[in-house]
């Protein structure tokens, strides 16, 4: 998906709404478990229920991972089972010298067709640099991340500039907006200002929305730019909703209040 295809989606669907498949099987309502492939089989009623207030799904490559060769089975059938129409991010935080990356990239971008992938900045360019060789694909790079421990590494300073930002500043030039994106945490408002000073046109995805307490009003407002130019992610707050037969209803009825709160944030800001 081209920058400008994803800034129509959010301005069409009056959303910039992501919701997360982190899918637990312990959390899943109780009639999916007995099913064949029950990971897929709820992704498939929550994307049938919030599709038209978001503006993309993000599977958690770990959730799937966790039960091996099925487990990946699932993962290729919900990445297939997301409508064109919407961002494919594959949250699975890969980031290794240049070859094992080339193979990676091939994973995520041949073999499943995802339109975004995130990574870790850790070991360097070269080992970002063979995700953005895609056409109209987008590296999602760990910036701020809204976890506690972020605070360990990626608040360290020198000379008054915290990592995080010599990350941005940094990999900003290895990218440009229109494949590179940052992970900026909602639990970190105070950031917003600083990351927008650095990279001004770049999409950001941010994580801790709901049930992390990131304050939306917050992010929107000093994170936003002249294309919105934010994709917020939710999961726990919309997929698991209710634990019961309405789960599906409950996770509509909750990306539809979260999609009406963007729309008047992206009408707050002119757009």
């Amino acid at each position: 998906m081209t920058r400008q295809e994803l800034i129509q989606r959010i301005q069409q669907q009056r959303s910039y709404l992501c919701v997360g498949l982190d899918t637990d099987l312990n959390k899943i309502p109780e009639k999916f478990r007995s099913m064949r492939y029950p990971l897929f089989e709820f992704n498939k009623a929550i994307i049938d229920a919030t599709r038209d207030y978001c503006v993309a799904y993000k599977p958690n490559v770990a959730f799937y991972e966790a039960y091996g060769s099925d487990g990946w089975k699932q993962l290729e059938m919900t990445e297939a089972y997301i409508p064109e129409t919407h961002f494919k991010i594959a949250d699975a935080k890969r980031g290794d010298i240049g070859n094992t990356s080339k193979r990676y990239a091939a994973a995520f971008f041949e073999h499943m067709q995802f339109d975004s992938i995130t990574v870790a900045p850790y070991m360097g360019e070269d080992s970002v640099a063979p995700f953005l060789e895609f056409d109209n694909k987008w590296v999602i790079l760990l910036a701020h991340t809204s976890n506690k421990g972020s605070a360990d590494f990626q608040l360290m300073q020198e000379d008054g500039v915290t990592l995080y930002e010599k990350v941005l500043e940094k990999a900003s030039q290895w990218g440009n907006p229109d494949n590179l994106m940052f992970v900026v945490g909602a639990t970190h408002p105070e950031s917003f200002d600083v990351v927008r000073k650095i990279v001004p046109k770049h999409f950001l995805l941010v994580p801790g929305v709901g049930a992390q307490g990131g304050d939306l009003a917050a992010v929107t407002q000093h994170g936003s730019n002249d294309d919105c130019g934010l994709l917020v992610n939710s999961t726990r707050q919309i997929i698991y909703a209710s634990s019961g037969n309405d789960f599906d209803r409950a996770a509509a009825e909750s990306a539809a209040a979260v999609q009406q709160e963007m729309s008047r944030h992206l009408s707050s800001i002119g757009l």
